[in-house]
C-alpha cells in the first residue's frame, strides 16, 4: 500500500494550515480515509488530487458584485447576524440580504471562489490572539477587507443546573460524558479541538465526539433534549434554551469583503447598518455580545515589540 499521510503531514506536503485540511474533509472535496476515528490520506491520491485541480487562472479576478440589490453571505453560524440580516431586509425596501451556513473556513472559501461578497468567520489564529488574518492570507493574493461584526462569549452549554458537573473543557475526559459536537471547519470546533489538545485530551475518546451538528443552536436543543451533556457554544444559545454555561473566551467575529466591491453603495448600505443605535439596541437583547467594534475594519496586529 501507498504511504498514508496524517492531517499535518498532508498540510506540509501542500503548504497549507492543517485547519484548512479539515475543512476540506468536511466538504468531500479531497480524498481521505478514517481508521480508528482518525483522518488519514493515501499519498498517490493527493499527489493526484493536485493534478487534477491545477487550473490556470487569469490574473484578476472580478469578484461577485453586489448587482446593487442583493448580497450573499456565507460562513460561520450567528444569532445576531440572523437579526442584522433581518435588520437590512426591512430597512432597504426592493433589496435583500441572504445567508449560506456553510462555517468559517467554509465562508473564506466561498469568497475566494466568487461564491458570496461576504464570509462571516471567526477561525481563531495559532497565536490565539488574533483571528481570521492568517487564514485569508492562505486564501487571496490579495487580502480582503476585513470589518468586525462582534464580539462574543464562546464556552460550554451544559444542561440545568450541570449536574455532570463540568467546570472546564478538562472534564469532558470524564466518564459517561456525552457531547454534541460543530462540524470540521467552523470556528466553533476549531477552538474546542484547541482547548482540547492543551487539556491532553483526544476528541476522539470522548463519546459524541463525532456527533455534529450545524448551529449554535442545534448544540443547544440537543442538550435540551437530553441527548448529550455538553456541547461548544455561544453564551446567547444557553441564555435561550435556559441551559447553564461555562465560559471559555471572548472571540473576535468578522466580517471579510473584497476590496473590489467594499465601496459599492448595497454593501456599504449593510455595514452601515451595524454602526446604528438600532443595530446596538438589538444586541442589548441577547446577552454574551459585546459590539463596541462593530462596523470597524480590524488590522492584522504587528509582531514586533
Amino acid at each position: 500500500m501507498d504511504k498514508l499521510l496524517t492531517t499535518k503531514e498532508v498540510a506540509e506536503f501542500l503548504n497549507i494550515h492543517e485547519k484548512m485540511v479539515y475543512s476540506l474533509v468536511s466538504e468531500k472535496a479531497m480524498p481521505a480515509t478514517k481508521i480508528a476515528g482518525k483522518w488519514l490520506f493515501p499519498q498517490y491520491l493527493i499527489e493526484q488530487w493536485v493534478e487534477n485541480n491545477t487550473i490556470n487562472f487569469p490574473e484578476h479576478i472580478q469578484p461577485l458584485t453586489s448587482n446593487q440589490r442583493l448580497i450573499v453571505l456565507a460562513g460561520s453560524n450567528d444569532l445576531m447576524l440572523d437579526k442584522a440580516i433581518a435588520l437590512f431586509n426591512r430597512s432597504f425596501n426592493g433589496h435583500l440580504a441572504v445567508f449560506g451556513n456553510v462555517g468559517s473556513a467554509g465562508g473564506v472559501q466561498a469568497l475566494r471562489n466568487n461564491l458570496c461578497h461576504i464570509a462571516a468567520s471567526h477561525l481563531i489564529q495559532d497565536n490565539e490572539q488574533d483571528y481570521n488574518f492568517e487564514f485569508a492570507a492562505q486564501e487571496f493574493t490579495t487580502m480582503p477587507v476585513i470589518v468586525n461584526f462582534c464580539k462574543r462569549l464562546q464556552g460550554l452549554l451544559v444542561r440545568k443546573h450541570n449536574p455532570m458537573e463540568i467546570m472546564s473543557v478538562a472534564d469532558l475526559n470524564k466518564q459517561g460524558i456525552r457531547l454534541v459536537n460543530r462540524s470540521l471547519g467552523t470556528g466553533t470546533r476549531l477552538l474546542l479541538d484547541k482547548e482540547l489538545k492543551k487539556a491532553g485530551i483526544k476528541g476522539e475518546k470522548i463519546q459524541g465526539y463525532h456527533h455534529e451538528v450545524a448551529r449554535h443552536m442545534d448544540v443547544g436543543q440537543e442538550i435540551l433534549a437530553g441527548r448529550a451533556d455538553v456541547g461548544p457554544g455561544i453564551e446567547a444559545v444557553a441564555k435561550a434554551l435556559d441551559l447553564d454555561f461555562i465560559p471559555l473566551r471572548w472571540e473576535r467575529f468578522d466580517l471579510l469583503v473584497a476590496k473590489d466591491i467594499f465601496f459599492e453603495q448595497t454593501i456599504q448600505n449593510f455595514f452601515g447598518l451595524l454602526l446604528t443605535d438600532e443595530f446596538r439596541k438589538l444586541g442589548q437583547t441577547v446577552p454574551g455580545y459585546d459590539l463596541s467594534m462593530a462596523g470597524k475594519i480590524v488590522y492584522q496586529k504587528s509582531d514586533k515589540h
